[in-house]
């Protein structure tokens, strides 16, 4: 000790202070990096989002892109745009609701590895985020996922997320099954893109009508006979019905098998139009039989449910459609009424 100096003891304090500093510090920012990267679920800008991609715990998936303003899957096929809404909400307002109890993280990582939902999502045509969605909160209030992103590579541990300002879990909106994403839209046409609607009524044949664009006028008829008396502005006033049509849900009740017998029953309507550029769309539309007797559209008591119908699309699948949507389009006496004169 007889060589110690009092200018060695304050050196050797100020490197252990300036090591502690430094060693705190970067356990500080390692600490704030780990736990941004374990929450920084969200997409700020989601108009710029081009595709996601969604795999569910059994393989299923499904690519959602946006052409041209508007989502299709990757099959080209439109899809509902709803449905995409609601995931660009989710990834816009998804924020951090808790961390994991350390008793339950080890149970909530094995059940995540095998059972989840994988959400990708891609920015301007890259690849920015991907989403595991595992189980609900235990108050159902959120989700417990996990995130994987481009700048801090995939999280250690899963945490609690929500969305913000709705109480509720967020795994629903995010499903592989085609059905639900079938685009609602049957026509979206105003009358000056349509050439030509026809209505066969097979239940009351002398209801049937045409509607031809002849040039400068429209030409309506019934069964091949021109009606006696038309108002033009009632046949404007029936095409702008086309402006928005849409079905109310996909099949998800009939088996091929029942399908099939629907299709083979007797049809009530057939609904045919033509575009002036020489698109034609058809529907065959059938009643569904009710278990009482209903009112129909005449006021007569019929065996039909009176809410709902089947609609044949053209590639042959049945969508559900609803009377007060298609009763503009099919009961052509509300704005031709010398139908009624033919009955």
């Amino acid at each position: 000790m007889k060589n110690y100096k009092p200018w060695m003891g304050f050196s050797l304090f100020v490197v252990v202070i300036t090591l502690l500093t430094w060693t705190a510090t970067n356990l500080i920012k390692k600490r704030g990096k780990s736990d941004a990267g374990s929450f920084d679920f969200a997409i700020e800008d989601t108009t710029r989002i081009s595709s996601i991609e969604i795999r569910d715990a059994f393989g299923n998936t499904i690519t959602l892109k946006k052409e041209g303003g508007n989502w299709v899957d990757e099959r080209g096929k439109c899809v509902s745009a709803p449905n995409v809404s609601f995931i660009l909400e989710a990834a816009k307002l998804i924020e951090f609701k808790g961390y994991l109890p350390d008793k339950s993280k080890k149970h909530f990582i094995n059940l995540m590895s095998t059972q989840h939902i994988r959400v990708k999502f891609f920015v301007d045509e890259a690849w920015v985020k991907t989403w595991y969605i595992g189980p609900p909160a235990q108050d159902h209030y959120g989700q417990i996922m996990l995130l994987e992103s481009e700048d801090e590579g995939l999280s250690e541990e899963p945490v609690m997320m929500r969305i913000r300002g709705l109480n509720g879990i967020i795994s629903p909106r995010f499903f592989t099954e085609r059905k639900k994403w079938l685009c609602t839209s049957l026509f979206a046409l105003t009358p000056e893109q349509i050439k030509l609607v026809e209505v066969i009524n097979f239940e009351q044949p002398t209801l049937s009508f045409k509607i031809q664009e002849d040039g400068t006028r429209y030409k309506v008829s019934s069964q091949g006979v021109m009606l006696s008396f038309l108002d033009t502005s009632n046949v404007y006033r029936y095409l702008q019905e086309f402006r928005k049509v849409h079905f109310n849900s996909p099949n998800f009740e009939l088996s091929q098998q029942q399908c099939d017998s629907v299709k083979k029953s007797l049809k009530y309507c057939t609904l045919r139009l033509k575009t002036k550029l020489g698109k034609t769309q058809k529907l065959n539309l059938f009643r569904i039989k009710a278990t009482d007797l209903q009112r129909n559209e005449l006021g007569e008591m019929v065996p039909w449910d009176m809410n709902s119908l089947w609609a044949e699309l053209e590639n042959g699948d049945l969508v559900k459609c609803q009377y007060f949507v298609f009763n503009p389009l099919l009961l052509g006496h509300i704005y031709f009424p010398a139908l009624l004169q033919r009955k």
